[in-house]
Formats: structure tokens, sequence, C-alpha cells
């Protein structure tokens, strides 16, 4: 059973009630649960509206994207989940759920991010995109029938506070509190974050992709002219990364070719 939404975020959402549109209606919150994703997607096979968010406090089976964990400890993080039921929206949620977080983020709290493809929102810094720690990342889950989708499940989780990573994300990792040596306020960065992602569904929904694929280029500078080692069709490659294409896919210069990433291991340089 769903626990009472705590006031401080019941707030901050109400104040942005009218920009956020449907998301987070309605929204269903947990002390613990094992993965926000898990829970929203059970809740969109029984009908729940597009809109619809599972949040959680702390996860005990949190993932992100190739079926890694998402370390979710209580009281450090967001830790959430929406279900979109737009199609035209689909293949673009990762990006602008990317955008959403990085927009929000910089809106509630004034700390600038970046974003490196496909999923992962990270600090800024002047040192090569291996040295930049993530700070939060998307998760995009697509449910399809004979019928065509029927939903996508798109989860973030956003560090809040300093935490005792475990140790393989010690030197990868880092939170909103972090970054800029002061507190924060959750339900203000939630309700951000919403507003950031309402903002990018409403036209990709209409089938409106070049505003996102703008602001998404703009806010990810690495995914241009950066060595990247990944897996294309060919095999495990090295090459340059000379941007993102049209449906998202990233494009890397191999040799005299150029190679469409769409999935699998990138590792940056």
């Amino acid at each position: 059973m769903p626990d009472p939404l705590p006031s401080d975020l019941a707030a901050a959402l109400r104040a942005v009630g009218a920009r956020r549109g449907r998301l987070g209606d309605p929204i269903y919150y947990f002390h613990e649960t094992t993965s926000t994703n898990d829970v929203a997607a059970a809740y969109a096979e029984r009908g729940a509206p597009e809109g619809t968010m599972v949040i959680a406090a702390a996860q005990t089976s949190g993932r992100g994207r190739l079926g890694r964990s998402w370390y979710s400890p209580p009281g450090a993080g967001l830790y959430f989940s929406v279900v979109i039921r737009a199609a035209r929206a689909a293949p673009f949620l990762t990006l602008a759920g990317g955008v959403a977080v990085a927009e929000g983020v910089r809106s509630a709290t004034a700390l600038p991010l970046e974003i490196k493809w496909p999923n992962d929102v990270v600090t800024r810094g002047t040192s090569g995109p291996s040295r930049r720690r993530k700070v939060a990342g998307v998760l995009a889950e697509a449910s399809s029938t004979a019928d065509g989708l029927q939903h996508v499940i798109l989860g973030m989780g956003i560090n809040l506070s300093p935490a005792s990573y475990p140790q393989d994300l010690a030197d990868r990792a880092s939170s909103i509190e972090t970054e800029l040596g002061r507190a924060v306020e959750p339900g203000v960065v939630l309700a951000e974050v919403l507003t950031a992602l309402a903002a990018e569904l409403e036209p990709l929904a209409r089938g409106e992709v070049s505003g996102l694929l703008a602001r998404w280029r703009r806010l990810a500078p690495t995914a241009m002219g950066t060595a990247v080692e990944c897996d294309t069709p060919r095999g495990r490659a090295i090459g340059i990364a000379t941007g993102i294409a049209d449906d998202g896919a990233l494009l890397v210069k191999v040799g005299d070719r150029v190679e469409r990433v769409i999935a699998g291991e990138v590792v940056w340089k």
C-alpha cells in the first residue's frame, strides 16, 4: 500500500500544478519499494492514465541502463517513474528525460549540468567526459502488444545528498548538494523537473521534435568531437562522436565511415 505523500513534496507539486499538467496526477508515494519503474508498470497494466507517478524515498532494486543497479539509499535522492502513453513521444523519451532533469535542476538550484549520451546527467567541467560525475540517470521502458505501444515507464533517479556510494561508484557519482555545497529542497527539484518534462512532452505528442533535439545538443557538448569506444553493428570500435541523428542515435565516425549507435555500451574517453 502507498504511504502518505510528505507535506513538502505535496506543497511543491501544488505550487506548479498549472505548469506540470497531468504529470503526477495521480501520485503514489512509498517510503521504500523495489523499483519505481516496476510499480509504475504494474499500475499502467491496470489502466493507470498518462501522468501517473510513483515516487519512493528508497529503492531496494533500482536499476539503470543495461540492467545495472541504481544505488537508491533512503534520504539521499529522488527516485520516481511516470506513465507515458503518447506513442509519438516514445522514441524520444530518454532524451526528453535527460533535458528535463538538467533544466529542472538548474531552475530549482542554479546548478548547471550536462547530458552524456544516452541517459546520464553529469556535472559540468573542463576535464574529459570520463571525469564528469553522474548526478542523475533516466530509464525508459516500453510495453507493447500486437495492438501497438501500450505505455512507456519513464524513470528518473536524482542524487540529492551525499551518500556512501559503493566502491565501484565512488569516483563516478556525485549529488546536487555535494556540487553546490549547500542543502536543496527535494520538493522544489521534483516540481521543476516535472514542469520541464511536461514542456517537452506536449510538442513530442504532436510529433514535433526539433526543439527537444536542439536543447539536448546544447546540453550535451561531449556528443560532438569526443573519442568513444562503443558497440556497433560491425563489433566493438573506437571512434569520434559527431553528434546525434534526428532519431536520437549517436553518430560515431570510425575510420572513413559513420556508425549509428542505438544501444550497447559506450565508453567516453
